[in-house]
């Protein structure tokens, strides 16, 4: 893997002392750079996971489906009554799964890209910005699979196309946004401890319960506030009713966790900026 020619200053404590506008404008320089780099890094892992992988690609369209195909079949036959829904309720699961499915990607490809990069961060000095945009290009990927699952379903159940849909990657990049946000501020510490990917993992199947992935949003009070101050739902009903439906009904709340998110993924890159030297200095301990 070259790196003679990369633009590359300094990673080391010294950086971390520079002034703001200074540090900004590195890591600008520094993910400009880091594009052909990432793309490496990203063909090498997807290659390495699917490669000794009986069912390979579609390990990816099986979370939502399997996860969709449960609560169906469990409102189907009574089991469970999870309220009505503005449009058939498979449509509605098997949407609300996939779009889930890809916060989840967005939350665990940061952490898993720089996992994957350890040996390299010990040994060779390149824009760490590369394991970010590495990252959005492994969610992208599993987006983009996932997008058939989407297409099977409009086509399957004859959902009408309106005109939302010209909207719905604006959507789904705020929800890529929110994930990697979250994702790239636990990766530091993700790095050194398994114990955090365990944990994410525990805290993401509860948080499922508490999003409506699988049931409209709640509107009585308290319950309502597992809607309201949940970050991701705002963006998930909003990216599943341009989907359904044309509209954005949640317009407002929409706007200001999308607002939220990108300033939080600017702050999580930042943190990620100062801390990886810090971590590589302990993993070469």
């Amino acid at each position: 893997m070259d790196t003679k020619n990369s633009p590359v200053i300094s990673y080391g404590p010294e950086s971390q002392m520079r002034s703001p506008l200074k540090l900004i404008l590195l890591m600008l320089k520094d993910l400009k750079s880091s594009r052909e780099l990432a793309w490496r890094l990203f063909v090498r892992d997807v290659s390495a996971r699917y490669r000794q992988s009986v069912l390979g690609i579609f390990w990816a369209f099986l979370p939502p489906i399997v996860t969709g195909l449960i609560f169906i079949i469990l409102q189907s036959k009574k089991v469970i009554n999870l309220g009505e829904t503005d449009v058939p309720y498979p449509v509605f699961v098997l949407l609300g799964t996939t779009i889930w499915q890809v916060f989840v990607d967005s939350i665990n490809a940061p952490i898993r890209c720089t996992t994957s990069a350890k040996p390299l961060l010990a040994k060779i000095n390149f824009p760490r910005e590369a394991l970010i945009v590495c990252a959005f290009y492994d969610v992208v990927f599993n987006l983009l699979i996932k997008i058939v699952i989407l297409i099977g379903i409009f086509l399957y159940f004859k959902v009408q196309v309106t005109f939302g849909l010209l909207y719905l990657p604006i959507a789904l990049l705020m929800l890529i946004i929110l994930g990697m946000a979250i994702g790239l501020f636990l990766t530091p510490i993700g790095t050194l401890y398994k114990d955090i990917g365990t944990g994410i993992t525990i805290i993401l199947r509860l948080w499922f319960f508490v999003t409506p992935v699988v049931y409209p949003a709640i509107k009585t009070f308290p319950y309502s506030l597992l809607s309201t101050w949940n970050p991701v739902s705002p963006i998930l009903v909003g990216t599943r009713d341009l989907a359904t439906r044309g509209v954005l009904s949640n317009f407002e709340p929409f706007v200001i966790v999308s607002c939220v998110s990108i300033f939080g993924l600017f702050f999580a890159w930042v943190i990620f900026k100062l801390t990886l030297p810090i971590i590589i200095e302990r993993m070469s301990a």
